[in-house]
C-alpha cells in the first residue's frame, strides 16, 4: 500500500523556489532517507507534506487521500502522521510522561489510562521508564530526543517524519538516538527522514533520494545511491561528506 504520495511539488520563498516539482513516493514499511546539502529542500519537503507551509503548486496523498486539498482540515490530517524536529520541541511545564500522553487524550480522544499505559510501555522500550515523572530540563539532549520520538509513535501514526533529529545533540549522544530508529523501522515503520548521517541511512533505508536545488536528482537503493550513484552532482556531493568522514 502506498502511503505517501508527492507530486510536482513546489514552493517558494520570497520569489526563490526552494522545492521545485518534486515527486516521492512512500510505500508501507519503507524507510526513505532524504539526502543532501543544507538548504537542498529537505526540511522544506517535511514541512509541507506535515502542511506545515502552504504548497505553491503540486500535490500530496496520505494513504490515497489528497490532503493538499484546500478543503481539507490540516489538522486532521496530520493525525496520521508523527513528526521529530531537530530541536526537541517538548513542552517544558509539563513531565515526561504528560508531554507524551498530551496528543492521543486531547487531540485523538483515547481514554487517560489507556494513553498512560502506552506511554509507559513505549518509555520502558527507550529505557525511560524511570524518567516518566521527570521534567525535560532534567533530562540530556539524547534523553529529550528519545521522548520526541515516543512522544510522535504514541498514537500509532500511519507515516512517521524525522527532520535531521540527531543535528542538535552532542556526538556521544547521536548513537543512542540512531539505535533507537534503526529498532523503530525494524518493526516495520514507515518512515521519511531527512538525514546527514550518510552511514546511517545506508544501513536502514530502503529508498535514498538525493535533494539539490529542490529536485530529486537521483533516488534509489543505498547500495546504488550511496555505493554507485549515476549522477555527477551526487557523486560530487558524497566526495564532500567522504572528506568530511560523515560516510
Amino acid at each position: 500500500m502506498t502511503v505517501l504520495r508527492v507530486r510536482g511539488l513546489v514552493k517558494e520563498y520570497g520569489g526563490r523556489r526552494v522545492l521545485d516539482g518534486v515527486d516521492l513516493t512512500v510505500e508501507e514499511g519503507q524507510v526513505v532517507a532524504l539526502i543532501g546539502a543544507s538548504g537542498s529542500g529537505k526540511s522544506t519537503l517535511l514541512r509541507c507534506v506535515n502542511l506545515l507551509e502552504d504548497l505553491d503548486d503540486g500535490q500530496v496523498e496520505l494513504l490515497g487521500r489528497d490532503i493538499s486539498d484546500p478543503r481539507v482540515d490540516p489538522d486532521r490530517a496530520r493525525r496520521d502522521m508523527g513528526v521529530v524536529f531537530q530541536a526537541y520541541n517538548l513542552f517544558p511545564h509539563m513531565s515526561v510522561l504528560r508531554n507524551v500522553v498530551l496528543a492521543p487524550t486531547v487531540v485523538h480522544g483515547v481514554p487517560e489510562a489507556e494513553a498512560t499505559t502506552r506511554a509507559l510501555a513505549l518509555l520502558e522500550r527507550v529505557g525511560l521508564a524511570d524518567k516518566a515523572r521527570a521534567y525535560p530540563d532534567r533530562l540530556s539532549g539524547g534523553q529529550q530526543q528519545r521522548v520526541a520520538l515516543v512522544r510522535a509513535l504514541a498514537y500509532d501514526p500511519a507515516l512517521l517524519l524525522l527532520d535531521e533529529i540527531t543535528s542538535a545533540l552532542d556526538p556521544e549522544l547521536v548513537g543512542e538516538v540512531l539505535a533507537l530508529v534503526r529498532e523503530i523501522a525494524a518493526g516495520g515503520r514507515t518512515i521519511l527522514m531527512a538525514t546527514h548521517e550518510m552511514g546511517f541511512a545506508k544501513q536502514v533505508a530502503d529508498l535514498v533520494c538525493f535533494l539539490d536545488g529542490g529536485r530529486v536528482v537521483e533516488s534509489g537503493s543505498p547500495e546504488q545511491v550511496l555505493g554507485d550513484p549515476e549522477q555527477p552532482r551526487t557523486r560530487e556531493f558524497l566526495r564532500r561528506v567522504l572528506d568530511s568522514g560523515r560516510l
